[in-house]
């Protein structure tokens, strides 16, 4: 649903990173909405004027870290 605007994310990180570094930016339309010091202050701010569920809200910073998360697990298979 938001492929679009994680795309325009991955193709304009490093100009983004070079703007918005260290924020959490939001992102609707392939447009830049707003830059905000917390994950809960951009959510809350842009709720005000757009539907949840239509905007990206993004941690900018460069590098594959800021869209990528890794998980263990402890399982073994016998």
């Amino acid at each position: 649903m938001l492929e679009k605007e994680f795309d325009y994310y991955l193709n304009n990180q490093s100009e983004l990173v070079a703007k918005y570094g260290q924020t959490f930016i939001v992102i609707k339309n392939q447009e830049v909405l707003g830059s905000y010091s917390s994950e809960k202050e951009a959510y809350f701010e842009t709720s005000k004027k757009y539907e949840p569920g239509t905007f990206l809200i993004q941690f900018c910073e460069s590098g594959k870290g800021s869209y990528t998360q890794t998980f263990h697990s402890r399982v073994t298979f016998a």
